[in-house]
């Protein structure tokens, strides 16, 4: 039997980067993860058991713009599908007694047909990506998303806010960073004004990758670009920026910069919020939770091409206040369910 199981969404690089923040807080040793695509690498470069059991559909991103999200709906739907009956063998054979998924609500619909104790870790409480005859089989698929997070033991969200019911809001929750800003940035030989362009675990980022190289080349001063790119990102791009490729400690990349830009991944603003490095976040367009997020941070999907001006002005603010940390919080919650299931 195995106490914990995680699992985790493997639809982009966020999900896994703040269940690693967890795992850490909590110790664990005895827990497995379930998850897929560049989750598993991620899990991998930090030592963490990981099985690779997912393959998600692809968001199909042109030019920045998010396109025939009818079809990755229904492509969705049947992933979903296909995620019940693999988590229900996961389950049966590790009989665990707490499951606790992020953004996986195959695995919760399993749990709570078997009677195990879950938690649910998300930033949504509902999806909107289409209108029209799709919106109707979305409103379905909410509804039945919305039973799952009122018959959940918790319900964590990673944002600031009021507490009802099962729900904790935590705040951000990022990995915590042991070391000092000028110990990273030596070891990550961070001399000039350092820019950080990091757009996650797919392939939809590489157009602002583009943009972002086009407005630097037109700022006249001492910065270095630098790209943390996901392991989907093959594409080279000339010696217009330094590429340290997929790193295991973004984190620490971002705590060092001088700016970081990004697709507008929860993730990534939680980290530059929390750490106190200043943002440029552009959503995918057309992909309402991006854009949700970029909208809370203040931009949105035309500033793309507004770069030039925006770093120049980014680049001459100072850094900004550290934020509170959420893990704390989140492992203390987790924690509860847990005492409270081996007191059972």
């Amino acid at each position: 039997m195995t106490e914990i199981v995680f699992f985790c969404s493997p639809i982009g690089l966020g999900h896994a980067t703040r269940d690693l923040a967890i795992i850490n807080e909590l110790k664990l040793e005895s827990c497995k993860i379930y998850s897929g695509s560049s989750a598993i690498e991620f899990f991998q470069k930090n030592n963490v058991q990981v099985y690779d059991v997912y393959s998600p559909p692809k968001f199909e991103v042109q030019n920045g713009k998010l396109e025939k999200s009818l079809r990755w709906l229904w492509d969705y739907y049947k992933y979903y599908k296909k995620c019940k009956e693999i988590s229900n063998q996961i389950i049966n054979d590790e009989k665990p007694n707490l499951i606790i998924s992020d953004e996986d609500f195959a695995s919760i619909a399993i749990a709570q047909e078997k009677g195990i104790s879950n938690i649910i870790i998300t930033d949504i409480l509902e999806t909107k990506f289409t209108s029209g005859f799709g919106g109707m089989v979305e409103k379905k698929m909410n509804k039945t998303m919305q039973e799952m997070l009122n018959k959940s033991n918790r319900v964590i969200i990673p944002e600031l806010g009021e507490n009802k019911n099962n729900i904790v809001r935590t705040g951000p929750i990022v990995r915590k960073i042991e070391k000092n800003r000028d110990e990273i940035r030596n070891s990550l030989d961070f001399k000039k004004k350092t820019i950080v362009l990091s757009v996650g675990g797919t392939d939809a980022g590489i157009f602002l990758i583009k943009q972002t190289i086009d407005a630097v080349k037109k700022i006249q001063s001492d910065v270095e670009l630098v790209l943390v790119a996901g392991p989907k990102i093959k594409e080279e791009f000339g010696n217009s920026l330094r590429n340290l490729g997929f790193v295991e400690n973004l984190h620490e990349v971002i705590f060092a910069s001088d700016l970081v830009i990004s697709l507008a991944g929860k993730s990534t603003i939680d980290e530059s919020v929390v750490y106190g490095t200043p943002g440029i976040f552009i959503p995918i367009k057309d992909h309402f939770e991006q854009e949700d997020n970029a909208r809370e941070m203040g931009f949105n999907f035309e500033d793309i091409f507004n770069l030039e001006n925006l770093i120049r002005e980014k680049l001459n603010v100072n850094r900004n206040e550290q934020q509170q940390n959420g893990v704390s919080l989140a492992g203390m919650e987790i924690s509860k369910i847990l005492l409270n299931k081996n007191n059972d």
